[in-house]
């Protein structure tokens, strides 16, 4: 059995590129150094600005996100995303260091927005790279891989934030600023140089996949993608919650404490870097990947509204509730990343990264803020099934794309 598994492992691993391996390295360095945004408005605070003024930093840092997200995407389709993904980790370092520099409320906020557009110009090329260095087959490998190195990167920022935080503030942006520079000038050492010709070569013959016209087409005149997009935001605006609106809720309804909850919320990231590889393995290939997308989506829906179940035990709950996320997680986010990128070509592979890109930090903007007003108006209770029913709306969504994909409508 043991064997069984270790081989099992094995193969979950194996088929991956060089580059994606780097690539990897190179995402891990980088958010290993990821913690002025988590600590943020707790930096104002420190300052001497309220709570509201901090919480309008970090909406701040969420629209420029936005106005990277579409800007990366274009730049990348027309600089190649070797270029883009050096830049923004490059000059993303500068500006947290010269973040850390800034005290009036004004340059913070003006600084705090180049700095989130440039930084996120990186997400789309990154996507663009990873569909560079993969192949059909191990793509979603590819992507989870990825996903693992930030998972792992960020649980190391946050822990070494909080204890630089409480020494001094400004490490973190010290610290955020030259992990950024280091994984810029790592990137240019272990990866190859790819030219804008190379990214933009046909990995496969374009007339084969009978798709000639459509190789060039804008995402913007893809309807069936953007209407993808639009469940996508409503799947992250629920899945938002998770960092938000679920820790008030443990503490303030469930009545457990921070060790418990920090506990509880480590135990998602955990899962994620022990089995998402496995899990992605075993179900690559098995179905389309809108229906996985669906069954993900209507998994989230359950969660969330187990907190409306009368279990005496709060612990219980939420670790079951987060269980049941974390595989909903598991079971959608890979498999849309490779859903969006078998729709794009490699000319417009960018845009869609971008656009893709925008509609999750869309989400993060308003899911993060309607999120809270719903429980201090409306109460957590019903929050919970309003997500749930979001939930559903959104699985329903990818459902009919699936329908429509296999022209049973």
């Amino acid at each position: 059995m043991f064997n069984s598994t270790i081989e099992l492992y094995k193969k979950a691993y194996s088929g991956l590129t060089k580059n994606i391996w780097l690539l990897s390295i190179v995402m891990l360095v980088n958010r290993s150094g990821t913690m002025v945004l988590a600590f943020l408005t707790l930096y104002c605070k420190k300052l001497g600005y309220s709570t509201e003024q901090g919480g309008w930093v970090v909406a701040i840092y969420g629209l420029g996100s936005v106005v990277g997200a579409l800007l990366g995407g274009k730049l990348s389709d027309q600089l190649g995303f070797y270029k883009v993904q050096f830049g923004a980790l490059f000059f993303g370092g500068i500006l947290f260091i010269l973040l850390g520099q800034m005290n009036s409320y004004t340059a913070i906020c003006i600084c705090t927005f180049v700095l989130s557009m440039v930084n996120e110009t990186f997400r789309p090329a990154n996507a663009t790279a990873i569909a560079h260095y993969s192949n059909k087959k191990n793509r979603t490998q590819s992507f989870s891989l990825v996903r693992l190195a930030i998972n792992m990167g960020w649980g190391v920022g946050i822990a070494v934030g909080g204890f630089l935080a409480s020494i001094d503030y400004h490490l973190l942006f010290w610290v955020d600023g030259f992990t950024n520079i280091g994984a810029a000038i790592m990137l240019l050492i272990i990866l190859p140089k790819v030219s804008i010709e190379q990214q933009k070569k046909p990995q496969e013959d374009v007339s084969i996949q009978g798709r000639t016209a459509e190789y060039n087409q804008s995402p913007l005149k893809d309807k069936e993608f953007l209407l993808f997009l639009f469940f996508v935001m409503l799947f992250a605006l629920c899945f938002f919650q998770l960092f938000t609106t679920v820790p008030i809720f443990m503490k303030e309804n469930l009545g457990l404490g921070e060790a418990q909850i920090g506990t509880i919320m480590a135990f998602n990231g955990v899962l994620i870097a022990l089995i998402e590889m496995l899990y992605v393995y075993k179900l690559e290939g098995r179905r389309p990947y809108l229906f996985l997308i669906t069954i993900g989506t209507l998994l989230m829906g359950i969660a969330f509204s187990f907190f409306n179940l009368p279990f005496t035990n709060g612990f219980t709950v939420a670790v079951f509730a987060i269980l049941v996320l974390t595989f909903a997680e598991m079971t959608a986010m890979p498999f849309m990343n490779s859903y969006y990128i078998s729709k794009s070509s490699e000319l417009k592979r960018g845009h869609y990264a971008g656009l893709y890109t925008m509609a999750w930090s869309v989400a993060q903007v308003f899911g993060s803020s309607l999120g809270a007003i719903a429980a201090e108006k409306v109460g957590f209770s019903n929050l919970w099934w309003i997500v749930t029913m979001l939930c559903l709306l959104s699985a329903g969504g990818f459902y009919f794309l699936l329908l429509k994909k296999i022209k049973i409508l």
